[in-house]
Parts: structure tokens; sequence; C-alpha cells
């Protein structure tokens, strides 16, 4: 990376959208690598999917990416691996290693955030403007809204305004009210208890949780399963109601992916909470 491109990216990824590292023509045949599931998964959705040659180890949607040579993941993406796929457009997220490395290989590389709706949204039409597809791209964008506001519609008044805590990980790790699945609780009406001041996926005290006592609680089944053993969450309205959405890995992947199926996500969480114990006050 040229020193002045170093100079640029803390301001470009505070507009949540890293520019290209080295340019390639919209109207190209890419032989396309990708280093997490959400760009994979917006390759495929933006008509795609037959160009890409590797991916990341997470990548498992559509299902025929579960085929394509895997180049390793967020902290240890095989370099000499992705130069012999002979890619000409490496698409990764912020977080990765392997941008600069690459860049200095020769191999051309596009950094995407997406970290927040608008984030995503940019993503998906930067992404477009790459591969030619602008028209495909804010189709994409305006579908994902559509959905999101449908998947809204079908949260039954009893719902909405009530309290979520959303965990995502062991740490517990929670989402907070900023992170983009934290803008997706809040589109469907509920209120997070864990604050944005906190980050975006922050790891939280347990005694918090129990202070702030959650009328609903949503995360992945091998985290809450034995949620009822931790010290005081017992006595939690949300276990005593059991307004617990425990999500198995395929839904988990869905909604902690920030991609295209951010509105299939949203009504996957609406169906959780309808299929709950109705609450009555």
């Amino acid at each position: 990376m040229t020193r002045p491109l170093q100079a640029s990216v803390p301001a470009l990824a505070a507009l949540g959208l890293l520019s290209c590292f080295a340019a390639v023509p919209a109207h190209a045949q890419h032989r396309i690598v990708t280093l997490s599931p959400s760009l994979t998964e917006a390759v495929c959705a933006l008509g795609h999917c037959a160009q890409l040659v590797g991916t990341d180890r997470h990548s498992t949607w559509p299902g025929g990416v579960g085929k394509l040579p895997k180049v390793g993941g967020l902290q240890d993406a095989q370099i000499e691996h992705i130069v012999a796929l002979r890619p000409d457009m490496v698409l990764l997220g912020p977080r990765s290693r392997a941008g600069e490395r690459l860049t200095s290989l020769g191999v051309p590389v596009q950094v995407f955030d997406a970290r927040t709706h608008a984030d995503l949204k940019r993503m998906l039409l930067s992404l477009g403007d790459s591969l030619g597809e602008q028209a495909r791209a804010a189709e994409l964008v305006q579908r994902i809204e559509s959905e999101l506001d449908a998947a809204s519609r079908r949260v039954l008044a009893a719902l909405r305004g009530r309290s979520v805590y959303v965990e995502v990980g062991i740490g517990p790790t929670a989402a907070s009210a900023k992170s983009f699945i934290g803008e997706t609780v809040a589109r469907l009406g509920l209120v997070n208890i864990v604050s944005g001041e906190q980050g975006l996926f922050p790891r939280v005290n347990p005694e918090m949780v129990v202070r702030r006592s959650p009328d609903l609680i949503i995360g992945p089944m091998s985290t809450l399963a034995s949620i009822a053993d931790r010290p005081a969450w017992v006595g939690l309205p949300a276990l005593r109601r059991q307004q617990v959405c425990r999500l198995d890995t395929e839904r988990m992947d869905l909604l902690s992916r920030p991609g295209p199926r951010l509105g299939e996500a949203a009504h996957m969480l609406v169906d959780c909470l309808l299929a709950l114990p109705p609450l009555t006050h």
C-alpha cells in the first residue's frame, strides 16, 4: 500500500466503505475471491456467483459456494493460496490482515465495511459499481428496505416497545443498539437493553442484564442452552414467561451476517417471536 493511500484509510473507514486498492474494469469477466460470508452472499445476490473462485472458510450460502476452494478466514487468510487462484478482485472486510500483503503482490483488493444498515447499503451499491450491476444493486437495496418494512408490520402490538437482549456469542457478547443487528430489532419495534455507547458487539456484565431485566432474549442455541444456570438469571421475566428465541446455527448465521439477506433475517426473528407464548401484560 502506498503512503498516501495508507493515510486515507481512516477517513474512508469513517464513511463505512474503504475504496479499492486497485481498480478493475466493471465490464471484465472477473475471478473473485471473498474473505467474508457477507461479501460472498453479496456477490451472488448481484448475479456473479459463477465468477467466485474462492471464499473464506465460513461462507456457506448459497449452497454451491461450499464446494469452492477455501482460503482461510479473517485473521489467517492463506495468501499463497489466494494468489494461486489468480483473482482479479479480492473482497474483504476492514479487520482482515490480508489487504496490504495482497496489494504488495499486485492483487487487486477492495475493502468494505458493513457494520450498520447504512454501511450495508453503501457496500452493495459500491460492489454493484465494481461488477457493472448498478441497477441490480439499487433494486437489491430497495428490496431489503421493503422486506424490513414488511417484517415490522408483522410484529404484534403486544411486542412493540418490549425490551430485548440479543446475545451473539460467549462472554457473554451482545449486539448493541448501534450494531446492524441492533438496528434490525429496533425496526421491529423492540428496545435494546445494550446501548450503543458500549460498542457494536461488546462483552457485557451478566449482572447488567439482570438489572435491566429484558422482556425478550434472542441468541444462539449454543450459548442460551444453559441460560437458566447463570447466577440470578433464572428470575428474569423473559425466562419466567418463556420469551427466549434460541436460534440454531443456520438462523444465527442469517442474523449475524450483514448482507443481502438482512430482510430475510428480520422475518426470521419475527417468526421466532410469534412462536413464543403470548405476552398478556
